[in-house]
Formats: structure tokens, C-alpha cells, sequence
């Protein structure tokens, strides 16, 4: 047996293994497949501060090595989250961390605010990948002034563990994570979706109906590897992995990268069980190359 625990702030998961948020809903949508108390963690889908309908369709479109989405977080808000989604998360045996979002700062606070009081939730995370109107549209996770803002007043209004999604659409990843460390974020996770779009030649007519989406899958693992190694080297605090996970390998890169845990998004549309077939694969890894546990593998990158 090898120990597989890793901690994240103050929060200690069982293993590194975790589900992004938007591609596994709330996690209970998979107990047909899987159990999902195995996993160190769940990142639920988006929650605002009201109901979201989200874009309208198409919103998701397949490209040669991954997918395009522009979902526009859909949900159906806090209060709905805390009477209806929160009751049936109490009786698995792991954590569940909800992914925070919203389009001013106000409401980013409130829902961070009402999910702190909830005893079964001990993280959020925060996605500052979203538009603030107030600013003309200005997306925080890409304007340094607005990002440090925003985490700096969710991180007083919440007091667990915070994690903060950052965005690849920058120029320096390394300049997002330090103003999450400076303003008290207790990890990083990365990467969100990259920018793209994709064409319907035939139609003359763009794939998705918001012209733009986000770029997940397997296109954009070395650009998620890249970051995670550039953030890894830049804070103290944990960074979390994501990005074109499909397998045990590609999660022990990561960890390799420097990645404290990884979450597995896209890949659970082609294989709702593959968290568990990834969180085997690591183990046996640690037990062939002789680990006694997994911290052992995180950042032991062997640079030429």
C-alpha cells in the first residue's frame, strides 16, 4: 500500500484525484458508473448568485482533439445550490468543493458568503474566468487589477479553504498566481479553458453560437503542463492540474510538473469512470517505481 493523501491548505484529500467543475455536475449524476467516494475530491459545476439559462444553443462543438463549450453557467443559483443540491451531497464520503462564479465582485462575495455557512462544504473555487459588467465586459482572471480585487474580497468574506481557477488566456500565468498567493488563496488551479473557436464549413457558419468558446481535451495538455510548471516554480501555496487528463500517465505528469492534485475534466464525457481508472493508474506506478507515497512524485521533475 502506498499513501496517496496530499493537503491542500488546511484541507487534507485521500487521494489527488479529482473532477473538474462543469464536467461531472454535482458528482451524484455518476453513481451509476463509479463510487464516487473514492476520489480526493469533487469540484462541483458553477454556482451564481441567481438563475443562469446560459447561452443559447449550439454551445458545444467537437474539434480534432477536444471540445469547444460555451455552456454560460448555467445553474440555477445559491439558494437553489443550498435547499436542493446540498442535501444530497451529505452522505458521500468525500469532499465537495463548489466552484464559485459571477459577474461583480458583489456577487461573487455573496455566494462565497452563503456557501462558507454550509458545514459540509470546506472549499470553494473561485472562477474569475467570467465577465464584469461594470467594467465593460472586462474578464477578471485576465486584468491583474480586477483579479487581485476579487480575491481579496471573497477572501474576507470566506474563511475555508480557497482555491482560485486560473485563466491561460494571459500573458503570464506566473503573475496571476502570485497576486492569488499575495491575497491570501490557500491553492491555484489551472488551467481553465483556452479561448478558441471552430467553423461549420459547409454552413459557412460558426460551430457555436457564441462564435467563441472554450478549448478543453487533450489540445491543450501541453499548454496546462507548461503553466502548472511555470506556477509550481513561482508560489508556495498548491497548485492544482487541469488540462487534457485522460489517463494515469497524463495525471502523473502533472504531479511531475508540480501539480499537488489534478482534476480530470473532459475526458468523463468519453469514460464516466475514468477518475477511478486514473487513480489505479497512479498507484500502481508508485508501487513499480518504488514510491512510498504519492507527495514523493510532486515537482520531481528530473530537469536536464
Amino acid at each position: 500500500m502506498v499513501d496517496l493523501q496530499v493537503q491542500i491548505g488546511k484541507l487534507t484529500l485521500k487521494n489527488p484525484v479529482t473532477t473538474a467543475s462543469g464536467c461531472f455536475g454535482y458528482g451524484t449524476e455518476y453513481t451509476d458508473f463509479m463510487d464516487i467516494s473514492r476520489l480526493g475530491a469533487i469540484f462541483t459545476k458553477a454556482t451564481t448568485g441567481s438563475n443562469r439559462e446560459g447561452n443559447p444553443a449550439p454551445r458545444m462543438a467537437e474539434t480534432p482533439a477536444g471540445m469547444i463549450n460555451s455552456v454560460g453557467l448555467q445553474n440555477k443559483g445559491v439558494d437553489y445550490f443550498i435547499e436542493h443540491i446540498y442535501p444530497t451531497l451529505r452522505p458521500y464520503n468525500t469532499h465537495f468543493i463548489v466552484n464559485v462564479s459571477g459577474s461583480t465582485i458583489e456577487e461573487y462575495v455573496e455566494v462565497a458568503g452563503k456557501i462558507g455557512t454550509l458545514e459540509g462544504i470546506p472549499g470553494i473555487e473561485l472562477n474569475i474566468s467570467c465577465p464584469n459588467v461594470r467594467e465593460g465586459g472586462m474578464v477578471f482572471g485576465t486584468n491583474p487589477v480586477s483579479a487581485r480585487e476579487v480575491i481579496r474580497e471573497v477572501r474576507k468574506a470566506y474563511l475555508k479553504t480557497l482555491i482560485v481557477k486560473l485563466s491561460p488566456n494571459v500573458t503570464s500565468i506566473v503573475d496571476f498566481a502570485r497576486i492569488a498567493e499575495e491575497e491570501g488563496a490557500d491553492a491555484v488551479s489551472l488551467i481553465n479553458t483556452v479561448l478558441a473557436m471552430a467553423i461549420d464549413a459547409e454552413r459557412r457558419r460558426p460551430a457555436i453560437a457564441t462564435i467563441t468558446g472554450g478549448l478543453s481535451g487533450p489540445a491543450v495538455k501541453p499548454i496546462a503542463l507548461r503553466m502548472v510548471w511555470q506556477a509550481y516554480h513561482a508560489v508556495s501555496i498548491p497548485v492544482i492540474g487541469l488540462g487534457g487528463i485522460g489517463s494515469a500517465t497524463d495525471a502523473i505528469e502533472f504531479l511531475l510538473a508540480g501539480a499537488t492534485a489534478i482534476q480530470i475534466g473532459t475526458a468523463n464525457f468519453i469514460d464516466p469512470a475514468v477518475s477511478l481508472k486514473v487513480l489505479e493508474g497512479i498507484e500502481d506506478y508508485l508501487q513499480r517505481h518504488g514510491f512510498s507515497s504519492v507527495r514523493d512524485l510532486i515537482g520531481n521533475l528530473r530537469e536536464r
